[in-house]
């Protein structure tokens, strides 16, 4: 009989997979979601890919994505998808939940994850909050794809004379050396939110040589300042006595200048908010939420199934 737990950490750039059985452990990583298609069907094709590819059977699927609206929050729906006997147990949550058990367990506190996307999660002692999280076009302010798509909005106003000149326009050349035609290129690519998310990193380059880059960039860490300061309120830990931990992690906050300005600029809106690194990641946020206490805060936002023996 099966035994096994499968964590599933399921984003815009990828979707990993990790396998725990006797103490042996095994990771994969396939195509990410997308998130303007249905999104339990990637994913259960994902896991289905995997345990063929790998020989994985697991009793346990534990699930946090990207994208997940609330007429797929339904663990009972996956499970049908994924179409396996030897499964017993899925728990599936947004990846906001899995995110902030990553990286603060079961503490109160908040998390900003900003990678392509970004989510912030606050939690407190009888409330949880969720702030932004709502996608390159609504929402993720001061994501990755919101660095990406801002910088090159200054690379083309460069380009043509209606900004100031800045390194960001040659970094574009780079990829378009026809500027003119590079929108046109960009919009008929499918992992065109992946794409403007990458120039990010670059954005975080120059941002010590780049005047407009360096704005950029400290432009995006007071986003995310605002989102945690939002988040820390609504979960009433604003006035919370001692240090409130929060943790800031993904792609978007390991840059210096990003992360600089978030610390400085949550710091004014929290003084007692206390900035540190994460010691986990999505796939152990899983993986922690299959073994989540039935009283813990977050369990609310968790759809289980568990099948008839």
């Amino acid at each position: 009989m099966a035994s096994g737990l499968l964590a599933v950490d399921g984003g815009q750039t990828g979707i990993k997979l990790r396998f725990e059985q006797d103490g042996e452990t095994a990771e994969l990583a396939l195509p990410g979601v997308q998130t303007h298609e249905p999104v339990l069907p990637q994913l259960a094709r994902a896991i289905n890919q995997a345990a063929a590819a790998a020989g994985w059977e697991c009793s346990t699927v534990s699930v946090g994505t990207t994208g997940l609206v609330k007429a797929e929050h339904d663990a009972r729906q996956l499970y049908d998808l994924i179409g396996s006997s030897a499964i017993s147990h899925i728990a599936l949550a947004h990846d906001s939940v899995t995110s902030y058990l990553g990286a603060l367990g079961e503490r109160h506190g908040a998390v900003v994850a900003a990678g392509t996307g970004v989510v912030t999660l606050a939690v407190g002692p009888c409330s949880v909050a969720r702030v932004d999280g709502w996608g390159h076009i609504m929402g993720d302010a001061g994501s990755g794809y919101w660095i990406g798509q801002k910088a090159m909005n200054a690379a083309m106003r460069g380009f043509d004379g209606r900004g100031p000149a800045t390194a960001l326009t040659g970094e574009l050349a780079k990829r378009w050396p026809d500027l003119s035609e590079a929108y046109i290129d960009l919009q008929a690519m499918p992992d065109r939110v992946a794409i403007v998310a990458s120039f990010a990193q670059r954005v975080a380059q120059l941002a010590a040589s780049d005047e407009m880059a360096a704005r950029i960039c400290a432009l995006a860490g007071a986003e995310l300042a605002s989102s945690a300061a939002t988040a820390l309120r609504r979960a009433g830990l604003e006035q919370q006595a001692g240090a409130i931990p929060v943790a800031a992690i993904g792609g978007v906050l390991a840059g210096e200048f990003a992360r600089s300005s978030f610390v400085r600029e949550l710091h004014l809106l929290v003084p007692a908010a206390q900035v540190q690194d994460s010691p986990g990641n999505g796939l152990d946020g899983a993986r922690a939420l299959a073994l989540l206490p039935a009283d813990h805060a977050l369990q609310g936002l968790v759809s289980r199934f568990r099948a008839q023996p």
